[in-house]
């Protein structure tokens, strides 16, 4: 099986099959896309996107934090989730032991500095991520997210106290399904990752769902669409609590099949808030089989969580198609572009299915201070 570019994207693709590198940077950069394109309007309905921006709402990126291309809270969150499990791994091969929720959760306290709070305990602030100055911007964070990060317990066990079953657990782990060696293990590392902040199943199960269909994506599903329908029949989405996810996500997938939604179709879905909708919406226009421009456009042209859904929809296509087909305008002007494609290539490197699992670094070549593992 195999995936190439649809018309709408950057025209680059040439109809390739997209490598390993080329679709973790699809990834990473488009959730950013997706991401900005929602950013300005995340809070607006559609009647507020209309009467601002004219009867087609969005068109393209809209400045909001004072720039066209601006991401929010998401992308931040995502990249951190991409540190983590590199660093996770590095790890397992530097000790032959790790706990994958316990390093990504260190990543996540350091994005939580760099909204300015205090984590409940001493992260070190090491590697190179934490560096890069444009992520050290608060950019609607999510309360949840905040307040558990606030008050995690660091010694495990690693899981929210709370019931919440907001977007925020499912917008930020695409990055586990490049990282996994099946569809099953990503799909129960999401979830994990996902219980760190949000105690509620419906806030967990649809991050399993989502890196379990990146993982099918990146090893040949031939469509957004067959790799969530496969994530959705595997034996943990058929769990009791996964059954609000299943219906959600298989309503999007209906949506999906008439052709691209309109902002009405995408509204009857939900608003995006909470996990299970968010994730119904963007399958809705990523798995549409429309041009990718304009499926990201959908994917933020409603009433509900616009930078989710976009943010979503765009890691998704970007996973599909490689970072040759998304639209390349967009993508140039997005912020921290070279940051994204610098982490995206080191996760394709870390987790290369061909590289020996006992390497060993050279004493020089700086991996283990780039990605310490903690």
């Amino acid at each position: 099986m195999s995936v190439s570019s649809p018309a709408g994207g950057s025209g680059g693709s040439g109809g390739a099959v997209p490598d390993r590198r080329s679709r973790a940077r699809g990834l990473l950069l488009g959730g950013a896309v997706g991401d900005a394109l929602g950013a300005a309007v995340e809070f607006w309905s559609w009647a507020e996107i209309v009467s601002r921006l004219g009867p087609l709402g969005v068109t393209d990126l809209v400045p909001a934090y004072g720039r066209a291309g601006a991401v929010t809270d998401d992308t931040q969150m995502t990249v951190f989730t991409a540190e983590g499990l590199i660093r996770a791994h590095v790890r397992y091969r530097s000790r032959g032991i790790t706990t994958v929720p316990g390093v990504v959760l260190h990543a996540y306290q350091r994005w939580l500095r760099t909204q300015g709070e205090t984590p409940p305990d001493d992260t070190a602030v090491d590697g190179w991520l934490s560096g890069e100055s444009w992520l050290h911007h608060r950019r609607a964070p999510g309360t949840t997210c905040l307040s558990a990060l606030r008050r995690v317990r660091m010694a495990g066990p690693y899981r929210a106290d709370n019931d919440s079953k907001g977007c925020g657990g499912v917008m930020r782990v695409a990055p586990v399904g490049l990282a996994m060696a099946g569809p099953e293990q990503s799909y129960d590392t999401a979830v994990e990752l996902a219980a760190l902040t949000h105690g509620h199943a419906d806030g967990q199960q649809p991050a399993g769902v989502l890196a379990a269909a990146v993982w099918l994506l990146a090893h040949g599903a031939a469509s957004v669409g067959e790799a969530v329908r496969a994530a959705l029949d595997l034996p943990a989405a058929r769990r009791p609590e996964a059954a609000a996810t299943v219906a959600a996500v298989s309503a999007g997938l209906g949506l999906a099949g008439r052709g691209l939604a309109s902002p009405a179709e995408l509204d009857a879905l939900g608003g995006g808030w909470v996990g299970e909708e968010a994730l119904a919406m963007a399958v809705a226009c990523a798995a549409a089989e429309a041009p990718v421009r304009s499926a990201l456009l959908a994917a933020v042209n409603h009433s509900g969580d616009s930078d989710s859904t976009g943010s979503i929809a765009g890691q998704l296509l970007g996973t599909a198609y490689g970072e040759a087909g998304l639209p390349a305008d967009w993508v140039a002007a997005v912020e921290g572009r070279e940051t994204l494609e610098a982490l995206a290539d080191d996760l394709a490197a870390e987790f290369d299915p061909d590289a020996d699992p006992g390497r060993e670094w050279e004493p020089d070549d700086g991996w283990r201070e780039r990605y310490p593992g903690w």
